[in-house]
């Protein structure tokens, strides 16, 4: 039936939208292919169901009095001589998307969810940007603080069922000895370069640090803060150490470490100063 077509298009699309909420370029490099081949077909179901146009074999447009499918399909009803008139189609109300939610003010934004971060870099403000669908949630930073503006420095928590898929995502990189280990006071982490080309872009650097059995972060770069920062050497400094102060606020085993000092607090730390500001 076209209306569960529809419903089953509409319910993929809704869910590539559970991604990082002011990541855009993320969304578009990973959805692009299969989200344009669908409004398409969308929006050809959707024409033709008005001007009663011709639409693919095989879909019902309508039951009732006559349905009638494939390439001729139009809902046909007999007048009052027994002709059968071609009525027009009304098509079924497609569902509304559930809104999603985010966590208000929250100040500095350091605090959200069930974690708390211990460390950003110096010249960034939270974005005022958030979003939480329960087992997975997210907030970021920039430098200005405009909800409107691009990010910085983005953070994706996911927990329970949900971590599996960050699980995942680092094996499939291990598989591919795309990364590398790394060591986060007493947890562990992979540092990762994600869709690296895509649209010509240099990819976003990114830690995936696991914070528990139940839980699982990324902590992510956008490439203008990576420009900022200057050096490889500077990006990986600066992720591992917001993966250092990234803690959780609920008591589960396994997630908290001991945040890095404002200054950096690292012994032996090259006399590089990140430019984050």
């Amino acid at each position: 039936m076209l209306e569960d077509d529809l419903r089953q298009i509409m319910a993929d699309e809704t869910a590539r939208l559970r991604a990082a909420p002011d990541l855009v370029d993320r969304v578009i490099r990973s959805s692009r292919r299969r989200r344009t081949v669908r409004t398409r077909y969308v929006a050809v179901v959707a024409a033709a169901a008005v001007v009663g146009i011709t639409i693919p074999t095989g879909l019902t447009l309508a039951s009732g009095p006559a349905a009638v499918s494939g390439p001729a399909a139009a809902v046909v009803s007999p007048d009052t001589t027994g002709s059968a008139v071609p009525q027009p189609f009304e098509p079924p109300p497609l569902p509304t998307p559930s809104p999603t939610l985010d966590f208000g003010d929250l100040g500095d934004g350091k605090a959200f969810g069930r974690v708390k971060v211990g460390y950003l870099p110096d010249g960034l403000q939270w974005s005022h940007r958030s979003s939480d669908w329960g087992d997975a949630y997210t907030t970021s930073w920039n430098y200005d603080g405009d909800k409107n503006g691009f990010y910085c420095v983005q953070i994706f928590v996911q927990e329970g069922q949900a971590a599996q898929r960050s699980r995942e995502a680092v094996q499939s990189y291990r598989d591919k000895s795309d990364g590398e280990e790394a060591t986060i006071g007493d947890r562990t982490g992979y540092l990762v370069t994600q869709w690296v080309g895509e649209d010509g872009g240099k990819g976003t650097p990114t830690m995936f640090l696991d914070m528990g059995p139940e839980r699982m972060a990324e902590i992510m770069f956008s490439p203008v803060f990576v420009k900022d920062l200057g050096t490889r050497e500077a990006v990986e400094r600066e992720l591992k150490k917001i993966a250092e102060g990234l803690t959780a606020t609920d008591g589960d085993p396994g997630t908290t470490s001991e945040a890095p000092a404002a200054d950096g607090g690292d012994e032996g730390k090259d006399a590089e100063a990140p430019a984050g500001g």
